[in-house]
């Protein structure tokens, strides 16, 4: 019951940030507004959103301020998803056509350029005209820009472990998912606190939450892209394997034992592996315990972020709470 509520609860603020976007994201030529709402208008969970109108709420905000500031944090969330599935060269998304095939690669740079500008907008005016101080807003967009770097920064890491013929560390791996998963966590919450003129203390709370939510759900999210269940994750069994990335379950799996590691490497980032042997992989991978060991280090995560909101009370507190259960419990 606790989990339909918060999925409820999810779902009615996604549809309120989605009416925003989509009111505030429209000119000419149509063509380039249609591809920059391509995955807004296919769904999505919208957790950053989510992440920061609670963080506001923890501390009185106001919505008609803080909803373009968590508009801002998602479509800035989009951006990064139309680049990345350029690098990666990706075809699908949600289950349906990324951008740059739906469309095409020039009009998909642009789309992507597009809302990472239409963010901050949304900031310095849109938020400033519902009453956000100016000083604030400074302070938002330069926490803003601070994470668009750190994303930056930790897809370049996701390529060169990619392209290098060594597997990371497993500190390196969680390094790299701190700047490409955890900043944008970290920030929705930080500039939703801001946003409600939260104190430096609450702000910083707030912020370290963000970012050990956003690591543990990085790494259910990479444990869902080596065994997640096909009809729902909507990708072939093992797409990871497949795909060639090198997440925590594969160097969990390639650490436990060395025929594991001879069977991942012979089908490892092979596209035209057979689906048998990439099942076979995916089976051998679960039954050496995987599952729970990524689980529990996504557990050790959630305990951190939980001890950041400690001292907070109140609905809003208690739905950071149970998003914090329901990032490691869950399945898609």
């Amino acid at each position: 019951m606790v989990q339909i509520s918060l999925m409820e609860e999810i779902k009615n603020i996604a549809n309120v940030v989605d009416d925003y976007i989509v009111n505030n994201i429209k000119g000419e030529p149509e063509q380039l507004y249609k591809a920059s709402l391509h995955y807004i208008i296919n769904g999505g969970k919208r957790l950053r959103p989510f992440l920061t109108i609670k963080s506001a709420n923890i501390f009185n905000g106001k919505l008609d301020i803080t909803l373009p500031i968590a508009s801002a944090i998602e479509i800035t969330h989009n951006f990064t998803l139309i680049h990345d599935d350029i690098m990666d060269n990706d075809e699908e998304r949600h289950g349906v056509p990324t951008v740059h095939k739906a469309y095409d690669l020039p009009l998909a740079i642009l789309a992507g350029d597009l809302l990472i500008v239409k963010a901050f907008h949304l900031i310095t005016n849109n938020a400033i005209l519902a009453g956000l101080d100016r000083d604030i807003a400074i302070e938002i967009s330069k926490k803003l820009a601070e994470s668009c770097v750190d994303v930056s920064e930790g897809q370049v890491l996701d390529i060169t472990f990619a392209k290098n013929k060594d597997f990371p560390s497993i500190d390196e791996y969680i390094h790299m998912i701190k700047k490409k998963t955890g900043a944008l966590f970290k920030v929705a919450c930080e500039i939703g606190a801001l946003s409600a003129n939260a104190s430096d203390k609450d702000v910083k709370n707030l912020a370290a939450y963000g970012m050990n939510i956003g690591i543990a759900f990085q790494l259910v999210d990479d444990l869902i892209g080596v065994a997640g269940d096909p009809s729902k994750t909507k990708k072939p069994v093992g797409n990871d394997i497949r795909e060639g990335k090198k997440t925590l379950p594969i160097l969990l799996a390639m650490n436990k034992d060395r025929s594991i590691k001879e069977e991942i490497l012979a089908v490892f980032g092979n596209k035209d592996a057979f689906n048998g042997s990439i099942k076979h992989v995916v089976e051998l991978i679960t039954n050496a315990g995987i599952d729970d060991e990524v689980r529990k280090e996504a557990k050790s995560y959630v305990k951190k972020a939980l001890d950041n909101i400690k001292e907070y009370q109140g609905p809003d507190a208690h739905s950071l709470r149970v998003l914090a259960e329901f990032v490691v419990e869950r399945t898609l």
